[in-house]
């Protein structure tokens, strides 16, 4: 799809029209209209690289934390043996370690969906730039266009290829199996502090760890897949075969 061209202008936007003194029509010149598109283009990505150091410090604070907790989890075996007080002190270090993770994980979830969103808006430039200089096109191998295909490309990825599979090599999704394996301990330790047998133990953490990793990725799910599978592009990719 060719964005349309506006009161014959040299690009795909359309001319801004009105002025202060008389009222009459006026349109940018090409150079300005390019460096409006360039800078909203800059603004893409640095929005990018701000949420991006959120994530990567939010993860980082998160697992420095579990680092913390664990060597803390491990004094306290040393000072207090394993008995009723180590449960204690068990029990009110592992769900703060699981909020965390928890938040972090909701966070990066949400982060990943707004990166989806400035790539379609980087796309939808470059298809800009492209109705401009439409000869430039074969020096492009980022998609251009807003549709999950053309999205995917500039990703470098091909949509539905190992999505499943994938999801867990992402920052997220290996959250998400960190934060299922702290609900998996911390149920474990209400379990041994209600003097469970070990067997009894095992499958609460167990089935713990099952439904929580299941809760997590299907929250991942409907918070990414579900709403841009529902969304409806305003640059779709021309089927095969055509310009």
């Amino acid at each position: 799809m060719v964005v349309e061209r506006v009161g014959g202008g040299s690009s795909g936007v359309p001319p801004v029209s009105g002025s202060a003194g008389d009222g009459a029509d006026a349109e940018l010149p090409p150079a300005a209209r390019l460096q409006i598109l360039t800078t909203e283009h800059w603004s893409l990505l640095a929005t990018r690289g701000m949420t991006w150091n959120e994530a990567f410090s939010r993860a980082q604070m998160f697992l420095s934390a579990l680092s913390g907790g664990i060597v803390a989890l491990a004094l306290a075996s040393q000072a207090m043996g394993f008995g009723s007080g180590f449960i204690v002190f068990a029990l009110l270090l592992l769900p703060v370690l699981l909020f965390l993770g928890l938040a972090t994980f909701v966070r990066l979830v949400d982060i990943n969906n707004e990166d989806n969103l400035w790539f379609a808006g980087m796309n939808i430039l470059r298809r800009a730039y492209l109705d401009a200089a439409p000869d430039l096109e074969r020096y492009f191998i980022s998609g251009a266009y807003d549709d999950e295909a053309s999205i995917m490309r500039t990703f470098g990825a091909t949509p539905g290829s190992g999505a499943f599979v994938h999801g867990f090599v992402t920052t997220p999704g290996m959250l998400a199996v960190v934060d299922a394996v702290l609900a998996a301990v911390l149920a474990g330790t209400v379990a041994i502090a209600l003097n469970l047998n070990t067997a009894i133990v095992l499958i609460i953490g167990v089935a713990v760890f099952l439904v929580s990793i299941a809760l997590l990725v299907a929250y991942q799910f409907r918070s990414v897949v579900i709403p841009w599978r529902a969304y409806k592009p305003r640059f779709p990719a021309p089927p095969k075969g055509q310009a």
